[in-house]
């Protein structure tokens, strides 16, 4: 492993080593229909570019190259063949999106070179993404690619690093859901990868978001500050070569012993993943940007008139954990027949086998434990208008995909939930569009847990319905009381969210907030662990407003039924609010303090809010925002959300232009019109 990176350091010296500029250098401009934002790209011995925006330069001069395995550097002392240049004016219509159409209107440029690759630069009015695409035939190996970002300052980061320090092998072997670090730039950790999207704030009040898309058979970018003053560098994972199987937990993981030398195989001509700076001038503007979908591929399968999203009555959040009834629960069809009936009560379209349905520590999804009967579980959800969902560790799920999708589609269950990949090398990448493939093969859904972030796969197979990749509400069955979700959760969707949607489980019935104590006069947190009775952080108010801010076409009812059983406002409002939106735009907020999101499906619109720990009064344009003002239902945190977080007043308002609610710490609300 160490001569593995040792070579990957050595070719990013010799491209800085390399870097030097001419007066004969190309200069290439490529500036956004609105002409604010602009990317100049220079091309001489190396290749560097810098962005600017309002005539501010928001990025320094920034080197691009890729290393293939013949010693070629796509970048180095490169000819120019030729320049064409485009304008795009377009309408996608947008599958399972936050929206139902996207405005795609960007300016174009590829630069194709003598030695069969080219250099393609988009900008948009909110930001600029270039990629290499290559005509060379045969098979070749990408050693290495170079992506820097440079800027002029010490600037301000919001990071996610990836889950512990450690080895490199050790970060690679990570599931995307660390939390935020904010920090100078100067003072990241250089010995430790940080994972996409992430965030900086640059000079004049700019704000640029890096992210990539159109992912595919090609490993993740990680980015490091490792080399270089006040410059964030590329890092991928090489090629897995040998791995260890029947490892990690419940020997359902491989761990990988050695690597190639390289970062991917290539046997066809290809274009590679884009590298997306989104550049903003306030948050808003970020967590509304559709960058990310734009650039992905279009639509891959066809007919999707068979996908369907929808809500998910969720086991393993709650850990079978029923009450009241006359057997014991656990993972067997009497408890899922229970979850089956609360479903069906409810109109939410799916129940999740979770982990546990297959007999544990084996790679065989055709071995179910003699407690379950999924035949019968499938026939007794369909009799209730209700469809099944099975969990499926990745390795063995793509031991066995073709039988076991074929398998189980013809059995009547409707998607797979895929958990525990674990990294985004090459194959893991290339894996995750091979699942989504043979499932829209069988007509099948799926949610991606255990995985990085989009990345675009979704446009271009929207049978993927979920990815995580985020800090979701899993983790409260385990984090420390120091653990600081109700800040998470109004931080990642300007970041994380910005490329797709998040299987982040929300819908706790037991909310925990810091509290007075008045003996001490301290503020204490309610929140504690607990791996079976867990709860959330923040008010009850602020898990239905995650239903109109996290965005999720499958999504999770975490909490058990017999909870929500107890709470039928509660169930009766999250059971009802939709997974698709035909309209979604964030009209307030700012990164790690508040955000306020209206969506529209149909005729309705759900106008939803988000606090951090500090109480606020946040007051709304309600007509200007949905064009409508009158009878509105209002769930907003009650008198004393404050000291116990389940109190909660749902009223009746009409609204005539504006709207102002108060906000306790860790709160929300929730307007319908």
């Amino acid at each position: 492993m160490k001569n593995t990176f040792s070579l990957m350091a050595a070719v990013l010296l010799i491209l800085f080593g390399a870097t030097t500029t001419s007066a004969a250098d190309k200069k290439v401009i490529v500036k956004s229909p609105d002409g604010k934002t602009q990317a100049e790209v220079s091309i001489g011995k190396s290749i560097y570019y810098t962005i600017s925006q309002d005539g501010v330069q928001v990025l320094e001069p920034s080197h691009l190259s890729m290393t293939l395995s013949d010693g070629t550097i796509w970048g180095l002392g490169s000819k120019i063949k030729n320049i064409k240049t485009a304008k795009v004016n377009d309408v996608i219509n947008a599958h399972f999106y936050k929206s139902k159409t996207v405005r795609d209107e960007y300016n174009n440029v590829i630069v194709t070179f003598n030695d069969h690759w080219s250099l393609e630069f988009r900008a948009y009015n909110d930001g600029v993404a270039y990629r290499f695409a290559s005509t060379k035939k045969g098979n070749y190996e990408v050693v290495s690619e170079q992506a820097q970002y440079k800027f002029a300052h010490d600037v301000e980061t919001t990071v996610p690093y990836v889950y512990s320090p450690g080895t490199m092998e050790h970060q690679l072997f990570q599931s995307f859901e660390n939390q935020y670090t904010r920090s100078k730039i100067s003072d990241l950790d250089k010995n430790r990868l940080m994972f996409l999207p992430l965030s900086i704030e640059s000079k004049n009040q700019k704000r640029i978001t890096i992210t990539e898309s159109d992912l595919r058979n090609y490993p993740g970018m990680y980015l490091t500050t490792s080399i270089g003053k006040n410059t964030m560098n590329a890092f991928f994972a090489p090629l897995r070569d040998d791995v260890e199987e029947h490892a990690g937990y419940n020997n359902l993981q491989v761990i990988v012993k050695s690597r190639h030398p390289f970062i991917a195989k290539v046997n066809a001509p290809r274009s590679f993943p884009w590298r997306a700076a989104i550049v903003t001038r306030n948050d808003v503007e970020l967590a509304n940007t559709t960058m990310s979908y734009k650039l992905a591929a279009k639509n891959a399968i066809g007919d999707t008139s068979w996908i369907k999203p929808g809500k998910v009555a969720w086991d393993w959040w709650n850990n079978w954990n029923l009450e009241g009834v006359d057997f014991k629960a656990g993972i067997d069809n009497r408890t899922y027949k229970y979850y089956i009936d609360f479903a069906s009560k409810n109109g939410i379209e799916y129940v999740i086998l979770d982990e546990g349905w297959s007999v544990n520590k084996v790679y065989d999804l055709m071995q179910v434990v003699p407690e379950i009967d999924i035949k019968e579980l499938v026939d007794y959800a369909k009799e209730r208008n209700v469809d099944i969902i099975l969990w499926a560790g990745y390795y063995a799920f793509d031991k066995d995909m073709e039988e076991v999708c074929k398998h189980y589609s013809e059995m009547g269950v409707k998607g797979f939930k895929v958990d525990f990949m674990n990294g985004d090398d090459q194959e893991l990448v290339y894996f995750n569009e091979r699942s989504a493939q043979m499932c829209a093969k069988y007509k099948l859904i799926v949610d991606l847990h255990g995985t990085y972030k989009p990345a675009g796969l979704q446009r271009t197979y929207p049978n993927i319905l979920n990815f995580e990749g985020v800090h979701g509400l899993e983790q409260m069955k385990w984090q420390p009381k120091e653990c600081d979700q109700v800040t998470y959760d109004v931080t990642f969707p300007f970041i994380r969210m910005i490329s797709g949607p998040v299987d982040y489980t929300q819908g706790a019935m037991n909310n925990a907030v810091k509290a007075l104590n008045t003996i001490t006069n301290e503020v204490e947190t309610q929140y504690a662990p607990n791996f079976s009775k867990p709860m959330s952080q923040g008010t009850r108010t602020h898990q239905f407003a995650e239903y109109v801010i996290f965005f999720s076409p499958l999504n999770m009812l975490c909490d058990t039924p017999t909870n929500y059983e107890k709470n039928p406002v509660s169930t009766e409002f999250i059971a009802s609010i939709p997974t698709t939106w035909d309209e979604t735009i964030t009209v307030d907020g700012k990164i790690g303090e508040y955000i306020i999101t209206a969506r529209r499906k149909g005729n309705d619109w759900y106008i939803g809010g988000l606090n951090n720990w500090d109480a606020r009064e946040i007051t709304i344009n309600v007509k200007e925002i949905t064009g409508k003002s009158g009878t509105a239902t209002v769930f907003k945190d009650g008198p004393n959300a404050d000291m116990n977080g389940v109190d909660f007043v749902k009223k009746t308002e009409n609204i005539k232009d504006t709207f102002t609610v108060r906000m306790a710490p860790g709160g929300g609300f929730v307007v319908k019109i």
